[in-house]
């Protein structure tokens, strides 16, 4: 029963998807489909309701609107350019200085912003004035900026990691921020490796002459309200101050203040940003409502048991099933969106790798960080779309350098499959892992 159930979900999303169908919608047709093999049409139906609201009932729900708005709020409040001439200060010694500053920038802005779309917007949009002056390849410029930004989507706070967390049963959101600095710094550190590698193939070095102290102090003093709301808001969080929904609450009233002080948000603006906050956060809170029926249909007819025996009748090389599980989802990834993902392969792979015990915080790290690939893998990839657009250039003359990228990264999701401590060296420090 459980491998037809899967096979009747597997076919129809599918069938909806590639029709064009939005994916909550085709998630919840299937999962309704399901459910009809082994009930009557009114108790499945019923039931597919219940569960939906059940899934959107749910307190914890409630951060991922407000960091949303906060995101949001930061996008419109003139936080890129301070962040931009911040991380040029530190790093703009180094070959292909602006390339360097570009990934930089995009992890700290994609982790305040929660968006990897609009750190490749707003920040490429920031450095490529300077990259166009000094000759930069823009095939090159658009790869480095498409490729990093997605790390500030590990470095919390992280909608991803707050999906998981309630999709996992209850995993740790604190043990889950803290767990993806690591993850999220590998990720920009192997794509500034590699933009280094080629910034000196090229010949292109880093800035002209060194910040003085005085400047440096002045872009610090400038970026330090921006990369306070992570300090304040995680740092409350893992202190245990307050929780993750009190937390995205302070961090859209400093957003706002942050904003106003900067004199970057008018009440015109403010009114746009909450509604376009307010469309984005029904959509994803829909989408797991609707997943709460899907995550019911596996847990009554033992989806996740039976996909572990077929998993197991390959091999019981936990290591073989790693690799597998990393096949699965980066295929996966190049097809859906990051949220949705979650919701589906959670259930899925979290019983099999908890059996040969993997901490749930280190699967989800591992699961974010295989999707957020996605994001730069066509033919979703709206990241990297975004980053050909900003760049002013063609996907056919950025792929060949977003493949060295890929490798890169591809090394980093290995190192946080297979190295345990990536992931948990920062939650056990803090005792709660």
């Amino acid at each position: 029963m459980a491998l037809e159930s899967l096979g009747i979900i597997l076919v129809i999303l599918l069938v909806l998807l590639a029709a064009g169908v939005p994916i909550s919608y085709a998630i919840g047709i299937s999962s309704l489909a399901a459910i009809l093999r082994i009930m009557p049409l009114h108790v499945s139906v019923v039931t597919a309701a219940q569960r939906t609201f059940v899934g959107m009932s749910k307190f914890s729900l409630t951060a991922i609107p407000f960091f949303i708005l906060a995101g949001n709020l930061m996008n419109q409040g003139g936080i890129a350019k301070r962040l931009v001439d911040f991380v040029g200060a530190l790093l703009g010694k180094l070959p292909g200085a602006l390339l360097v500053t570009n990934v930089g920038a995009n992890a700290l802005f994609g982790a305040i912003s929660g968006s990897a779309s609009a750190a490749a917007a707003a920040v490429g949009n920031m450095v490529l004035p300077g990259e166009e002056e000094q000759g930069y390849d823009g095939a090159l410029c658009a790869a480095v900026n498409g490729a990093s930004a997605p790390s500030g989507l590990l470095i919390p706070p992280s909608n991803a990691l707050i999906t998981y967390s309630l999709v996992s049963g209850g995993t740790s959101v604190a043990a889950l921020f803290l767990a993806g600095y690591l993850p999220g710094i590998i990720w920009a550190v192997c794509c500034m490796a590699v933009a280094v590698m080629i910034a000196r193939k090229k010949g292109y070095y880093g800035a002209g002459k060194a910040f003085r102290p005085g400047s440096l102090s002045v872009v610090t003093l400038r970026a330090i309200p921006a990369l306070s709301l992570i300090v304040v808001v995680i740092g409350g969080i893992v202190g245990g101050i307050f929780t993750a929904t009190e937390g995205s609450a302070i961090a859209v009233v400093y957003a706002l203040i942050l904003g106003i002080l900067y004199r970057n948000i008018t009440w015109g603006s403010f009114c746009k940003i909450v509604t376009e906050s307010a469309r984005m956060s029904g959509m994803i809170v829909f989408l797991i409502g609707v997943s709460n029926i899907l995550s019911w249909v596996m847990a009554f007819t033992q989806i996740p048991q039976a996909i572990s025996e077929v998993l197991l009748g390959i091999t019981n090389n936990k290591y073989l099933l790693l690799l597998i599980m990393n096949v699965i989802l980066l295929t996966a990834g190049t097809f859906m969106d990051v949220t949705p993902a979650i919701l589906i392969f959670t259930p899925l792979f979290l019983p099999i790798v908890t059996g040969f015990g993997m901490s749930p915080v280190q699967f989800g790290l591992m699961l974010t960080y295989n999707l957020c690939i996605g994001n730069i893998t066509p033919p979703v990839g709206n990241t990297l779309f975004v980053a050909v657009k900003v760049g002013k250039t063609s996907l056919a003359r950025v792929m060949p350098y977003m493949l060295m990228f890929y490798a890169a990264i591809l090394i980093g999701l290995l190192l946080v499959t297979y190295v345990p401590a990536v992931s948990m060296t920062l939650p056990h420090l803090a005792g709660i892992s």
